[in-house]
């Protein structure tokens, strides 16, 4: 099997590439700097494992999610910083098979690798926790293709996508823009009638993909006016 790292830190891309050659022989491990070389690495036809830090500088979610949807194949172990749990959930439903913290041990690690060469899902203690702190269930989410349709949104639509996706409430969106909350709300259905989702997830995955925000922009907040 073909290991691919992905990461813009050569003290990470060099400390993996060892703990990774100590654990396995005959290992053929090629490192990256950014996704652009990394993306023309990658073969279709070969069953390839990559661990990668996609919050990383030349490196994103998005980018990440169009990686899996061309090479379905491809077994993706997440090696990142703090992570708000949404972007993980976003990262888990976009094709990433195992989600570690890089403050992980090197155990943990390792047992991250194995289990996903193996066609298992693996997640570390703190993610875990973290996901169980907001009524997550990390280990139901499952894959799914998330391909941008010709949507027609309109200009108010769009501008409140974008607050949507960083993290603002209806309340904070209406007192923003002059609208009132049930209007904010009725534009909120209406995009997710359009977007085909049934949920803001839905709505924040969509402004990843169009380029409207970057994973890193938003955070996250409960939507109590939804």
């Amino acid at each position: 099997m073909n290991v691919f790292i992905g990461d813009s830190s050569e003290l990470i891309l060099n400390g993996l590439n060892t703990i990774l050659q100590s654990h396995v022989k005959d290992i053929k491990i090629s490192s990256f700097f950014n996704h652009k070389d990394l993306k023309n690495s990658i073969k279709e036809k070969s069953v390839s494992l990559l661990l990668i830090d996609y919050t990383s500088k030349g490196f994103s979610l998005d980018k990440l999610i169009d990686l899996k949807n061309k090479y379905p194949n491809l077994l993706i172990l997440a090696i990142t910083p703090y992570s708000n749990a949404q972007t993980i959930v976003q990262a888990v439903k976009g094709g990433v098979e195992s989600h570690v913290k890089k403050e992980c041990s090197i155990k943990e690690i390792l047992d991250a690798f194995d289990a996903t060469i193996r066609g298992k899902k693996f997640f570390c203690a703190d993610i875990i926790k973290q996901m169980r702190s907001e009524s997550i269930n990390i280990k139901k989410l499952k894959f799914k293709s998330f391909k941008i349709k010709s949507i027609d949104l309109s200009d108010r639509e769009l501008q409140i996508v974008k607050f949507i996706a960083e993290g603002y409430t209806n309340s904070q969106i209406a007192a923003i823009v002059y609208l009132s909350n049930h209007t904010i709300n009725t534009h909120r259905k209406n995009i997710m009638k359009k977007l085909g989702v049934n949920n803001t997830a839905g709505i924040v995955m969509y402004a990843v993909k169009t380029g409207m925000v970057s994973p890193s922009q938003f955070s996250f907040t409960n939507q109590d006016d939804e």
